[in-house]
């Protein structure tokens, strides 16, 4: 008896992984001792989707609807999905001393989004070291404020769970108001934001800095993300400042100075796909919302933790409509020409994504009873894997929910991803006659 072999091209294999292990974890999270009381199999996978695309948002409470097992099935869901099943197995595979084949890297460079197989291997070992020796740091510095008010055990798998959940930009909290309750506390805000404006730079940049030590020889990627993330974070913490300083509800209810400062902060810095807040997201100005969703949809970098289009990708396109209005053929940034290639595909990746959102939009503006601001909010979260909500998330329809985990999945996978999974490739080799079409 023949046994029909099904070949699978990379995109399709990352799907598949990605949705076998949200599947697993929905099972473990249904088990009658991962929770305190039963949860629904809609909630649980739900809830294992938004560990496993390392989103944060929650149609139950973490802290009390799971036991410590089924926080610890969620929080090692996070490590998989933030550093990459993908990258895993070949770490496994690197240990047991296996040969890793070409098309096992091709799937790890689709995984972490690199332009080529080369490299790819060093940089998940790098990356493995990397990222547990920063989240073993962090959690060192978060137990110094956490010991002390909640003892040693509890203090340090506090320590323990938000390091990872932050460092993988997941925005999962153990408790219900995230960390409203430390809006003013230094050392909760800089050390979760570090970690997620770290995590959420990028691997490929990460590893660039370590190899080149000056920014000057840093390639054009990484000095976009940098520069990037340096500009639209203090851009965003003085606008909020702004809009928000008089508003009771949020920076107008802080009593110092410093305490505003450091919610303004934080709150720039986490619609970047972080996922954690500091100020009741709900109670914000619609004019801060909007500033939110823009940076929901931009998100974090290229290869790392976070989701949305990508900086760069936003960076790319921004400066090829200015090269297109200045009348020049060529898009050059730093000195750098941007191949129509790069050009095309961030057009591609944005296209995509705006129409998976207004489709999300769209049916859950049917099926819900919400405010149209809280569905746009909702879905743009999702995508942009951040987990920052308007407060509709557990009263969600099924459908809702349905629609929040798909976004959620196809937000993780990325855009192309999930349409070259979904339709194979192929290059052709006939050539038309041009025309010009009218537009504009």
């Amino acid at each position: 008896m023949k046994h029909r072999v099904i070949n699978l091209n990379p995109s399709q294999l990352l799907v598949l992984v990605f949705a076998v292990f949200i599947f697993i974890g929905t099972i473990l999270l249904k088990l009658p001792f991962a929770t305190e009381d039963s949860i629904t199999w809609l909630n649980a996978l739900f809830t294992a989707t938004s560990a496993m695309t390392v989103t944060g948002l929650a149609v139950v409470d973490t802290e009390s609807a799971f036991t410590l097992f089924g926080e610890i099935v969620i929080v090692s869901l996070i490590q998989l999905g933030g550093l990459g099943i993908m990258s895993f197995a070949i770490l496994i595979y690197m240990v047991l001393g296996k040969k890793i084949g070409i098309k096992q890297r091709i799937v790890v460079q689709q995984a972490l989004n690199q332009t080529s197989i080369g490299g790819v291997i060093l940089l998940v070992r790098n990356l493995f070291i990397f990222s547990l020796t920063i989240e073993a740091i962090a959690m060192l510095l978060l137990a110094i404020r956490w010991v002390p008010q909640f003892g040693w055990g509890k203090g340090l798998y506090y320590s323990f769970f938000h390091s990872i959940s932050a460092f993988n930009n997941a925005g999962f909290a153990l408790w219900s108001d995230s960390l409203m309750g430390f809006v003013g506390d230094p050392i909760i805000n800089i050390v979760i934001t570090l970690l997620f404006i770290i995590g959420g730079i990028g691997f490929t940049v990460l590893a660039d800095m370590w190899r080149k030590k000056r920014f000057r020889k840093l390639s054009l990627h990484s000095k976009m993300m940098i520069i990037g993330t340096f500009i639209i974070n203090l851009v965003a913490m003085f606008i909020i400042f702004i809009l928000e300083y008089h508003n009771p509800n949020t920076l107008g209810g802080l009593n110092s100075l410093g305490d505003k400062l450091w919610a303004s902060y934080f709150q720039a810095v986490t619609p970047r796909t972080a996922g954690f807040n500091s100020l009741d997201i709900s109670a914000l100005q619609e004019d801060t919302i909007f500033l939110f969703l823009i940076l929901m949809f931009i998100g974090a970098g290229s290869a790392s933790t976070g989701g949305g289009i990508k900086l760069t990708t936003f960076l790319v396109i921004l400066f090829s409509v200015i090269t297109f209005l200045k009348g020049k053929e060529e898009t050059v940034l730093g000195k750098r020409a941007i191949s129509l290639t790069i050009v095309l595909r961030s057009l591609a990746i944005s296209t995509i994504a705006l129409f998976l959102i207004c489709l999300g939009i769209f049916i859950m503006n049917i099926t819900e009873e919400a405010p149209f601001i809280q569905v746009v909010f909702e879905v743009i979260s999702a995508f942009g894997t951040v987990g920052l909500s308007m407060g509709i998330t557990g009263s969600l329809t099924a459908i809702g929910k349905a629609v929040i985990i798909f976004v959620m999945f196809a937000g993780k996978l990325g855009p192309l991803t999930m349409a070259f999974s979904l339709a194979n490739a192929t290059e052709s080799r006939i050539k038309y006659p041009r025309e010009d079409v009218l537009t504009g």
